[in-house]
């Protein structure tokens, strides 16, 4: 991964929201999937409205985070996809929130 790209990532948490919506276009998946999945994966306590999911969507894809699948013109639900510069962003996300959780346990003294 190029310099610039690992230092804008590590200066910069995902969103919640960005993070479930990565997560789960790690498989192909329209938009009232994803806020579904979501909704249920985080029981509830995520939940993303149509407006901020599809201003999300389109942020992601100018990013080249995800992208749309081809979908067949008959069809009205546009699929998502991950691709690997969102895959990339999204493996430096696990780890800035491992190193989180590995610090919280060395101070509290639970450590492996």
């Amino acid at each position: 991964m190029e310099e610039g790209m690992k230092k804008a990532a590590n200066n910069r948490a995902l969103a919640e929201s960005v993070y479930y919506i990565l997560l789960c276009l790690h498989r192909p998946a329209h938009g009232y999937a994803l806020m579904k999945d979501i909704a249920e994966m985080t029981d509830n306590r995520v939940r993303i409205g149509a407006g901020t999911l599809y201003g999300a969507l389109d942020n992601l894809q100018k990013k080249k985070w995800i992208r749309q699948l081809d979908s067949d013109p008959r069809e009205r639900k546009n699929e998502y996809i991950i691709t690997d510069k969102g895959k990339e962003y999204f493996a430096m996300e696990l780890a800035r929130l491992e190193e989180l959780i590995k610090h919280a346990q060395d101070v509290r003294g639970e450590g492996k």
